[in-house]
């Protein structure tokens, strides 16, 4: 028997693609799993998923095309039905998927997405053989946390029959539901227990996991965890209900994981019409995700007199009806006694060729609202370097004395090595003339 388990488990287990960024992806491309071994294929199944989740409105992580899809700047994970597709960043030839997928953990990892209880997850990405599984790992770790500590629970109000009196009887119900049964009472009563909000969250993400996981070494610890964690009511998911939310000190140790189980539920896109194509879609946009993670690099590094905002936004238009219109770069730096730095990051290999007018005429603008000496557009590349530009002035062909940069920035695969050389890169360039 044993035996014959482990064989239904290995049928189960999930096809593993992965892919980078702006890859096209056509009916009949074979794959390596790199879990099994074994090729895979983008056969019909896989492309009728894509479609039918694309729907009428489409999305943003991919486009459809002839026979095929093309990804966009999205990256993180698809799993549709059986399939789990991870779509990787790439900004130079490397093509070494295990080396991507570290350095977008680690960029996950350094902005604040994997915040965890456990005393170590070093071993934890090692381990891992894709983003998706990584995600179920650390919600488990989150659970068994928070089962370990012992459920948080709350006081709430019951109503309904009871054989014993207790609180306050419900008077026009009691004679309603009681006339015959005159040894209950239908009473209105305060509880204590671990029936709440926060517990229907997260069973409602336990009993998601335990649908569509298909890792075996995960199986068990979801068993584990389902007989271990009290049976709650469903309730409906949406942005406002998690936005609603409000932790104590009591409950502050669940925010992890309602913040997982957040992720998870509301990116769940049940197949209703055939049930073999759900989808799950854990993407991120890798345009702000390399702003925020040159942000958290600057935070991180940064010197005693240097502040650094994220996202200062400005007023620049207002029409007579009252509409405004803002700007808003990426980051701004201030610095005792200087001038404001602006940077703006975006994640493209130009590859030594100009920035877009778009982006320089974005520049240019910023210059002169936030009064800054300096501006730069940070692009990561195979190596690093920074060179600079001058405006034209606008009253003659002269150039002016404006100018902006162009910073490149190669990759480390080693995260905290690579923050502190993106501090070191831009602080230099900021101490040139």
């Amino acid at each position: 028997m044993p035996h014959l388990k482990k064989k239904k488990l290995l049928k189960n287990r999930s096809n593993n693609i992965t892919v980078f960024e702006h890859q096209v992806v056509r009916l009949g491309d074979e794959f390596i799993d790199e879990v099994t071994g074994k090729k895979c294929l983008f056969d019909e199944k896989v492309l009728a998923g894509f479609q039918s989740f694309y729907g009428d409105k489409g999305v943003p992580y991919f486009s459809l095309i002839n026979k095929g899809v093309k990804f966009c700047e999205y990256v993180g994970v698809l799993k549709v039905g059986n399939t789990t597709i991870e779509i990787l960043p790439k900004a130079d030839k490397n093509e070494n998927a295990k080396s991507w997928r570290k350095v977008l953990i680690g960029m996950l990892q350094a902005v604040g997405n994997f915040n965890i209880h456990a005393p170590s997850n070093s071993a934890l990405f090692l381990k891992t053989n894709s983003i998706l599984e990584l995600y179920f790992e650390l919600y488990i770790r989150e659970l068994e946390y928070l089962l370990h500590r012992g459920l948080v629970k709350k006081y709430r109000k019951t109503e309904g029959n009871n054989t014993a009196l207790k609180g306050s009887i419900q008077f026009a119900k009691h004679i309603q539901h009681n006339t015959v049964h005159q040894e209950r009472f239908y009473i209105n009563y305060t509880t204590y227990d671990a029936e709440h909000q926060l517990h229907f969250i997260l069973y409602k993400a336990l009993c998601l996991l335990n649908r569509i996981n298909t890792n075996p070494a995960l199986s068990s610890r979801l068993g584990a965890l389902s007989l271990n964690f009290p049976e709650m009511p469903d309730l409906n998911v949406s942005d406002a209900l998690f936005d609603k939310i409000q932790y104590n000190r009591k409950t502050e140790s669940y925010k992890n994981a309602v913040e997982i189980a957040r992720l998870l539920l509301l990116n769940y896109h049940p197949d209703f019409s055939r049930g073999a194509n759900d989808v799950l879609a854990l993407m991120f946009d890798m345009n702000l995700l390399w702003e925020q993670f040159v942000y958290a690099s600057l935070r991180k590094n940064k010197e005693s007199d240097t502040e650094i905002v994220a996202q200062t936004t400005k007023y620049f238009w207002k029409s007579k009806t009252g509409g405004t219109s803002k700007m808003r770069p990426d980051i701004l730096i201030k610095r005792r006694g200087k001038p404001n730095i602006v940077l703006d990051a975006k994640w493209k290999n130009i590859k030594g060729a100009n920035p877009s007018p778009e982006d320089l005429r974005q520049m240019y603008t910023y210059l002169n609202y936030y009064q800054a000496q300096k501006v730069a557009l940070i692009y990561p590349g195979s190596t690093s370097s920074f060179s600079s530009g001058q405006y034209y002035r606008t009253d003659s062909d002269d150039l002016s004395d404006k100018n902006c940069s162009i910073i490149t920035l190669s990759v480390i695969k080693d995260i905290s090595l690579w923050q502190k050389a993106i501090a070191t890169e831009i602080n230099e360039w900021s101490d040139l003339n």
